[in-house]
Order: structure tokens, then C-alpha cells, then sequence
């Protein structure tokens, strides 16, 4: 499993070093690796389905108890062949498709990451490990979506999608966090362990909450949907890898993964198919009177991505078997029908329903292909749609408490899926052309036609024979999921049931409601214009117009705030200090006390003095030397206090920055304008105010830090350790030096940035 991280990581590297007669291909090569990898986890299969979990750890962060964990079994076995499988269909497309554009290094160089991304995420049994991946999917596919940079509608739907899935992955980590403080871990196998404690706690449901908005973000769900038409903006390989088999699934596996954690709730199932059930519907009823190829897929990817949450929200058995097995329904289908589309553009030069028509003659086997995949998406047989379509009306059916509801919503649904899947071949293929433009013809020898004619074979094949799936993959992989299950069954016929009729009931009235609407044209119209006056915003306009006003409010508040009036951040900055200081004075009783305060000699209260007198003349004098010699009597004062109480190294310090002070001060303000008044007598008397708040205050907590004694005290650690370990008698620079080594390093750092900044301001002179 690391291995094949690894390889991932080395190949999108290593596509930069290919002879440039080798890169023409890069393409096929990573096609081959994910082969490769697709390879290794299919002999995997006879472990997992013997029970076996195979694992691997990598030392990572110690202190923490944090390790790079893998673990295989059969539901993350189930993506992992999901992700190379079609990720390798998708990069063998993707060699013809991207051959005539710029940039396709990039293009391949992300792509690659994504896929190993998306890998690493279904492989980690550590869930900050997990999190840290699903946060890779969202940067990577925005790398993606907005590969066409130089289009505005590419990088406002590449921000929208980023923008949106990033708050649901901090969301989510705070989830993590805040759950994982009850098991001690972020181990998965520690939180199954700990299942019954992590539901039982006071912290269940705003974790669950944090959690379920990463998922709702992720998987497009009601009203975080509108991300993902957007992302249509993304090359057809993109579109065709994302809608299918990653990173849109990925909410859906977090779910599932997390099931034997905080399943079996009233929480989880109402919420999770409260949201589901809208998504599920919303997105096929907008789905109907789209007209754009991609535009229709997206929408149907968001009907898919509904059912599959509502499945996970119905939480029972059989529900979570039909959630399985339509995983690998709409990967299927979903990838081939978003594959035959970019086919069709190429072709065409168009995605318009109005310019297409009548190619079922001339592009023969682009019509086999995506009739055999758009009958599996309207689940009609033989096709594995059909399986996954009879399942989820079963789970519905079984479902305790609003199986009614539930059910209704889910018939209507599928009626408009039909409608829009035979309209998708109907108005492609079959319609009567009516535009001038010429007639694309099919290239059979086309690599455009290689992987999507694939999966459309897996998906009749495994209709035919669906136990190759239902007695391997989804029986191990239910198996990871929830407790107790059993054997998994699927069979083409059930014979006549209730099932088979809500089954016929709902293909009889798609086709009556298909032949409506493409025979009768003032119901679309009709349908469109209700559609407008119903909803009469966009979701997605909203959000924009949203982080416009929130950057205008920032705006507003950094004029206000941050205004870049030194004088005022630090008059600030000492009044809340002070502030909070007094009160806790206040609030806390605290009773000021000096014990045994010793004798003060007369040199040294004389020296005080000096020094108060010295701040008095530098604030009222008007002369610039005047003000400059008080401040250093001030600076000197300080080292003589040093010097009387043993701090030889801070007094000598102190005199040498003083010193340098006062000579930079003098040579600096004879350059400068007249001494100028820069505040009147009110403003003086606040300054006055503040000064004698925050001094007063500062100096009681000083006076109060003399009575606390920590036990053991820290001076002693340095006095014992100093020589011992780090070989020197000076303890003062030793703790600079070597004890706070990083600390000295940050600062001269500071100081060697500020003065390069300084020398290359006075290189450019009067030239600015």
C-alpha cells in the first residue's frame, strides 16, 4: 500500500524528466501505472475475502502517538480498485483527449497527485492522516477545474469549489478533534472500540454536526450542491474521474467508514436522510430541463450522490448493501456517459442538445455505448443499474417510521432519472437532426472510444453476472461497514413482488413522461418558467455575491483597525492590557503586600529621581538634543540599577545599546525638520492618563510576582545544566545560545530581513 503511494508520488515527479519523445505518451504511462496498482489490489481479493486485513504503519509524529497507518480491507478495497481501475480509463481517454492542448504536463502532473490522494485517503487508518489527504483532493482539484485558467467562469467555479470543500475539511477536523478527545486517538481502530463511549457522550452530536458538514461539502449535498455544475468548467477527463469514482465519493466513504463509530443513531438517520432525500430529488428535477451534456451529468451526479447518503441515513442492513453495490452502479455508468460526452463535443464541436441529433448512423458504436450506460443510470435491465435500482427500493420499502415518505420521493425521482436518461440517447441519436452544421462520423480506431466501451461492458457484464460482484467486493466490504452481516446475494430476477412492480411502475410512467416532453415542447418551456419563478435566485450567485460583501467588510474594518498609525496600535495595545489587568486585580481580591522590602541606599533612591526627572524633561522640552540626552540618562539609570543588583551582562548591554541609541538618534534628527508639536494639551493629558494606568498597573504585577515562588525554580534547571550541558559558565548566554537557541536564531533572522530591507532602500535613493 505504501509502495503504491510512493510510485504514485514518483511518477507525477518523473514526467518532467521523460525524453521529449517519451512525453507525447505520459498518458499511457501513468494509464499503466494505475494498471499496476489496479493489478495489486485485485490479487488482494482472496485475503480480504477470508477475513484478513492487512495494515501497514509509518513512524510519524511519536510524542503524539501519530503514525502514516494503512489499512486494507474490504471497503476500502472496494475503492481502491474503484480509484485505478477507472482512474487508469481515465488517463488512457485522457492521451487523446488532451493531445492538442497546452499544458498537459500540469494537467497529467495534478491528475496523477489526485489519484494517489484519493488512494491514500481510502487507505488511512489514521483520520488526522485521512483528513490531511481529503484536504490534498480539494487543492488538487482545484488545480483541475480551473486548468483552463484563462477563462473567468473556470476560475470563479475553482475558487467556489475550493472555497466551500476547504470549510468543510477544517469543519471536519474539528469534528475529529473534538471526538477524538473521548478514545484518547485518532485511530480508527481505537473509535470502533470506543463506539458505544463516543455516542454516550456529551460531545456526540456537535461532533457528528462538524462531521457531516465536511461530508455535505464534499459529496455536493443540499444546499452545498451548487459547487459542482460549476466544476464542469474542468476537462472532460476531470469531470469524468471526479463525478465518478473519487473525490465527490468521498463524503459518501467517510460515512460509511465512520458507520460502526456514530451509527445506529436517531441523529444520524434523521439528519442524513433528511438531507439526502432533498439532494437526491433536487438534483434529477434540475436535471430535466438542462439542455448541455455535462450540465445534465452534473446534475444526475448530484441525484447519485443523494441516494447514496440517503442510503447511509436509512441505517439499516439491506440499505447500506444497496449503497455498496450502487457505488459501483454509478461509477460505472457515470464515467462512461461524461466520457462519451467530451467524445461527442470533439466530435460535434458542440455539448447542445439543439445541435446535435441523428448521429446514431453515423457514430454507431458511440450510440451502443452510452444507450447501454444511460439504460443503467435509468436502472432498467439487464444492466447493473437495474440490480442497484431494485435494492434501493427494497431498503426504502423496509425502511421503519417514514418509509412512506421516503419512498414517494424516491419513485418520483426515478421517473424523472428515466426521463432524462432516454432523452440523453433520444436527442443525441435518435431526434431528427435540424441544425446545418456537419455530421460528425465515429473513428472506431479512436482511444476516445477504448475506455468508455469498457465500462459500459463491466456494467452489462456484472448485470448479467452480478454475483462476481455481490459475493467478492460488496460482501467484504459490508462486512467493514457494519457489524454482523451476511452473505450478500444479488440475482437479475425476484420474481413478482413489490419491488418489481414499484420497478415496472416507475420504467412505464419514465417513458410515458419522455415521450411529453420531447414531443410535446411548450412542458419543458412551461416546466423552465415555473422553475423560474419558484426559485428565483442562484445558490450559487449568492455565494459569490456573499464573499464579495464579506471582502468589502473587511475592507471597511482594515481601514478602521489597521489604519497604520503606529502611535495608536501601541496606545491600544496598553489600555486593554490595563485594562484587563485591573479588573482581574479586581475580581481576583488580590491584596498587595511587600515583605521585607530591605533598605533602599541613598545613591540609589537618588538615582531614581535622576531618572523620573529625566522622562519629565525629554516630555516637555523643546529642544531635540535636550530630549535625546534625558532619554539616555533614563537608558544609563536602568544600567546602574542593573549593575547594583549583579547583572554585569545586562548592564553592559544595556550601556552599549544605549550608547549606540543616543549617537543614531542625534545623527538622524539633524536631518530631520524642526522639532514639531505632534499632539495638543488634551491629547497629552490622555497620554498622561494611559502612561500612569498601565505603569501603575505593570508595576503592582511586578510587586506581586516577587511573593510567587515556583517550585522547582526554573534558575536552578540552568545553573545545574549550564556547564553539564552545554559547557558553559556564563548562564545567561548559555540560555541565549544554546537553551533558546531558536528563539536567538528568529531574531537575528528578523533583524538581518530588516536591515537588507533598510541597505535596499538606501540603494534606491530618491528613485521611488
Amino acid at each position: 500500500m505504501v509502495v503504491s503511494l510512493l510510485l504514485y508520488l514518483m511518477f507525477s515527479i518523473g514526467i518532467f524528466f521523460l525524453p521529449k519523445i517519451l512525453r507525447k505518451y505520459t498518458s499511457v504511462w501513468i494509464a499503466f501505472l494505475q494498471v499496476g496498482v489496479f493489478s495489486f489490489f485485485l490479487t488482494r481479493i482472496p485475503n480480504i475475502i477470508n477475513g484478513e486485513v492487512l495494515s501497514a504503519a509509518i513512524t510519524w509524529v511519536p510524542a503524539l502517538d501519530l503514525n502514516l497507518s494503512f489499512i486494507l480491507d474490504g471497503f476500502s478495497l472496494s475503492f481502491a480498485l474503484l480509484i485505478s481501475g477507472i482512474g487508469a480509463m481515465v488517463f488512457f481517454y485522457a492521451q487523446a483527449y488532451m493531445k492538442k492542448y497546452a499544458g498537459t504536463d500540469r494537467f497529467i502532473l495534478f491528475l496523477t497527485l489526485f489519484s494517489g490522494a484519493m488512494l491514500g485517503m481510502v487507505l488511512s487508518e489514521n483520520l488526522i492522516q485521512l483528513f490531511i489527504f481529503w484536504e490534498l483532493t480539494s487543492v488538487l482539484s482545484f488545480l483541475l477545474i480551473t486548468f483552463f485558467h484563462e477563462k473567468e467562469e473556470a476560475r470563479k467555479a475553482a475558487f467556489q469549489s475550493l472555497y466551500i470543500t476547504a470549510f468543510g475539511g477544517l469543519s471536519l477536523l474539528a469534528g475529529i478533534i473534538l471526538l477524538g478527545t473521548i478514545p484518547g486517538s485518532y485511530s480508527l481502530n481505537e473509535w470502533i472500540a470506543s463506539a458505544e463511549a463516543i455516542r454516550e457522550s456529551s460531545l456526540y452530536l456537535p461532533g457528528l454536526l462538524l462531521i457531516l458538514l465536511g461530508v455535505v461539502t464534499k459529496s455536493a449535498q443540499f444546499p452545498f450542491h451548487f459547487w459542482l455544475p460549476g466544476a464542469m468548467q474542468a476537462p472532460t477527463p476531470v469531470s469524468s474521474y471526479l463525478h465518478s469514482a473519487t473525490m465527490v465519493k468521498a463524503g459518501f466513504f467517510l460515512l460509511a467508514r465512520l458507520h460502526p463509530v456514530l451509527g445506529g443513531t436517531s441523529e444520524w438517520m434523521y439528519i442524513i436522510s433528511s438531507v439526502g432525500v432533498i439532494t437526491m430529488f433536487m438534483g434529477v428535477y434540475f436535471a430535466v430541463t438542462k439542455t448541455e451534456l455535462k450540465s445534465i451529468l452534473a446534475y444526475t451526479t448530484i441525484n447519485a450522490l443523494g441516494v447514496l447518503v440517503l442510503l447511509m441515513g436509512i441505517d439499516t442492513q439491506l440499505s447500506i448493501k444497496a449503497a455498496l453495490l450502487f457505488l459501483f452502479v454509478h461509477a460505472l455508468y457515470k464515467a462512461t456517459l461524461f466520457m462519451v460526452a467530451g467524445l461527442i463535443d470533439k466530435k460535434a464541436g458542440t455539448k447542445e442538445f439543439s445541435s446535435l441529433g441523428g448521429l446514431a448512423r453515423t457514430m454507431p458504436l458511440t450510440f451502443v455505448i452510452t444507450s447501454l450506460s444511460a439504460l443503467s443510470m435509468a436502472g432498467i435491465p439487464p444492466m447493473l443499474g437495474f440490480l442497484g435500482k431494485e435494492l434501493i427500493y427494497e431498503a426504502k420499502v423496509q425502511l421503519p417510521g417514514i418509509s412512506s415518505v421516503i419512498l414517494v420521493i424516491g419513485v418520483a425521482a426515478n421517473i424523472l432519472l428515466v426521463a432524462v436518461s432516454l432523452t440523453f440517447i433520444y436527442r443525441i441519436f435518435l431526434v431528427k437532426r435540424t441544425t446545418d452544421k456537419p455530421i460528425p462520423k465515429e473513428d472506431r480506431k479512436s482511444w476516445l472510444l477504448l475506455a468508455p466501451a469498457m465500462l459500459a461492458i463491466l456494467s452489462l457484464l456484472f448485470g448479467l453476472f452480478p454475483k462476481i460482484l455481490g459475493g467478492t467486493l460488496i460482501e467484504s466490504a459490508l462486512g467493514s461497514v457494519i457489524d454482523g452481516a451476511g452473505d450478500v446475494k444479488l440475482k437479475l430476477w425476484h420474481g413478482f413482488n413489490d419491488v418489481f412492480f414499484l420497478s415496472l411502475f416507475t420504467v412505464v410512467a419514465g417513458f410515458m413522461l419522455t415521450y411529453l416532453m420531447n414531443t410535446k415542447q411548450m412542458l419543458l418551456k412551461n416546466w423552465q418558467a415555473f422553475n423560474e419563478r419558484i426559485v428565483r435566485f442562484s445558490l450559487s450567485d449568492k455565494f459569490l455575491s456573499g464573499v464579495d460583501g464579506f471582502v468589502g467588510f473587511a475592507d471597511k474594518k482594515t481601514q478602521i483597525i489597521q489604519h497604520g498609525y503606529h502611535r495608536y496600535y501601541i496606545m491600544t495595545i496598553m489600555v486593554l492590557a490595563a485594562v484587563a489587568m485591573w479588573y482581574q486585580f479586581y475580581a481576583s481580591g488580590a491584596q498587595l503586600t511587600i515583605n521585607n522590602p530591605g533598605t533602599i541606599p541613598y545613591y540609589m533612591a537618588g538615582l531614581v529621581l535622576v531618572s523620573v526627572f529625566a522622562v519629565v524633561m525629554a516630555m516637555f522640552s523643546r529642544s531635540r538634543l535636550a530630549a535625546i540626552v534625558a532619554m539616555g540618562v533614563v537608558g544609563y539609570g536602568i544600567a546602574l540599577v542593573f549593575m547594583y543588583y549583579g547583572a554585569i551582562d545586562l548592564a553592559i548591554t544595556q550601556i552599549l545599546a544605549e550608547t549606540l541609541i543616543v549617537v543614531l538618534f542625534v545623527l538622524v534628527m539633524q536631518k530631520m525638520p524642526r522639532f514639531l508639536r505632534l499632539s495638543d494639551k488634551k491629547q497629552r493629558v490622555r497620554d498622561l492618563v494611559i502612561a500612569i494606568g498601565f505603569g501603575t498597573v505593570m508595576t503592582l504585577v511586578t510587586i506581586q510576582s516577587m511573593d510567587i515562588s515556583l517550585q522547582p525554580a526554573i534558575s536552578d534547571f540552568f545553573i545545574e545544566n549550564s556547564w553539564s550541558k552545554a559547557f558553559g559558565k556564563n548562564v545567561v548566554n548559555v540560555i541565549l545560545v544554546d537553551f533558546r537557541a531558536m528563539d536567538t536564531l528568529g531574531e537575528i533572522i528578523v533583524l538581518a530581513v530588516a536591515a537588507l530591507g533598510v541597505s535596499m532602500l538606501l540603494k534606491k535613493g530618491g528613485k521611488a
